[in-house]
């Protein structure tokens, strides 16, 4: 597989357009899921990924093909979605109370029929619940759980996707974890 990958870079490298369509096809799942596993929202994971792949079409003369390509491609993708994170900034907040009014909140600008954010979480079954916590996770945290334990990835490839120490995976697990074990109590 990694030799037929190598000879797809270099037909790109010397401007083979078509050929990316190759790595795209290859890839596109695996980069899908990583977005989607670290920001929680389907729309926004498929933008990532694209923009991900755009992004490795055009740094592509800068891959060293000593590398592993996956683990480049990754790295962008696992940059990419955590960059949007930070970015990210709530519009409003449920419990926040509406100016010129007296004490209301936005909960009580959801529709009758709509369920509370309360019922729904109650609703859901556990593995969605899990997902949750992990998504409420700080990005650090959620980054490596789940490239460990969703992507299941070695812990040598995610220090190589974050471009952090070993060492520093393994802390970020064992605490992501001990998070997540907190939150999991209640279940």
């Amino acid at each position: 597989m990694d030799a037929k990958i190598k000879q797809i870079i270099k037909q790109v490298k010397k401007g083979d357009q078509s050929a990316f369509e190759d790595i795209v096809i290859l890839f596109q799942d695996k980069v899908y899921q990583i977005c989607y596993r670290i920001i929680g929202n389907m729309h926004e994971a498929e933008d990532l990924a694209q923009e991900a792949f755009i992004r490795a079409y055009v740094n592509i003369h800068s891959f060293d093909e000593n590398r592993k390509f996956s683990t480049w491609l990754f790295r962008i993708a696992t940059n990419l979605t955590i960059d949007r994170i930070r970015k990210k900034k709530p519009d409003y907040f449920l419990d926040a109370e509406i100016k010129g009014t007296d004490g209301l909140d936005m909960y009580s600008q959801l529709s009758a029929d709509q369920a509370l954010p309360e019922e729904e979480v109650e609703s859901l079954e556990l593995q969605s619940y899990i997902q949750q916590q992990i998504m409420d996770l700080p990005t650090k945290y959620r980054s490596v759980i789940a490239l460990r334990f969703v992507d299941e990835m070695s812990l040598a490839e995610i220090s190589e996707i974050l471009n952090i120490p070993v060492g520093t995976v393994k802390t970020r697990i064992h605490r992501g974890r001990e998070a997540l074990r907190k939150r999991l109590r209640h279940v």
